[in-house]
């Protein structure tokens, strides 16, 4: 009996203990829209392209999408700086490709405000940097927080399109249980377990 839970305790384990610590995700391309309804910004059509675990070797190729939507437009505008409110959505899907989990890895929103950042290079163009944090839930059950950084391409000496502009790359990075975490929590269950056999065979 004391085997079975254990092998059981083991396997709810492992989906989560083969990405503890921290796991980057990087995206590319896709389309950036603001809905003036709703005051959103919203990123549509993005590839998930790399993911690495504990700053080991990236994983990369057609790994999956990413997607998000902003809360509301706290100030500024989309075509300056600006900062977005909390809530919205924010979902990244694995594809099973690589190694990688094949369905939705994270699904959360943004806490906090999210910054807008207009930049100017040096050669006179523009660029927006989107900074946020995230919080949800990860594939293996339980909440996880992180953070994101998605950057447009190049706008030229123009501005951010409303209707659609091109995302040149984001990085999210998402912090997960430790093995360590998830050996406590092990322990504790398998704990409980046995106090639990101890009264059935005493009653």
């Amino acid at each position: 009996m004391k085997r079975i839970v254990l092998m059981a305790l083991l396997a709810l384990a492992l989906p989560l203990a083969a990405f503890a610590g921290n796991v980057d995700f990087g995206n590319t391309n896709g389309l950036l829209t603001y809905n003036g309804g709703t005051q959103t910004l919203s990123l549509t059509g993005s590839e998930l392209t790399t993911w690495t675990v504990n700053g080991g070797t990236p994983v990369t190729g057609a790994l999956g999408s990413v997607a998000f939507t902003t809360g509301t437009l706290d100030y500024g505008t989309a075509k300056t700086n600006g900062a977005f409110n909390p809530g919205g959505s924010f979902v990244i899907t694995g594809n099973g490709t690589g190694g990688i989990f094949s369905g939705t890895i994270f699904s959360g929103s943004f806490t906090g405000l999210t910054t807008w950042t207009l930049e100017t290079l040096s050669n006179g163009t523009h660029q927006y940097i989107l900074d946020g944090t995230i919080s949800g839930t990860w594939e293996g059950g339980g909440t996880v927080d992180g953070a994101t950084t998605q950057i447009t391409v190049n706008t030229g000496t123009g501005f951010f399109n409303v209707d659609g502009t091109n995302l040149s790359s984001g990085d999210t990075s998402i912090t997960v249980p430790e093995p360590g975490t998830l050996g406590l929590l092990g322990t504790g269950l398998v704990g409980i377990a046995g106090m639990v056999r101890r009264r059935l065979l005493g009653a």
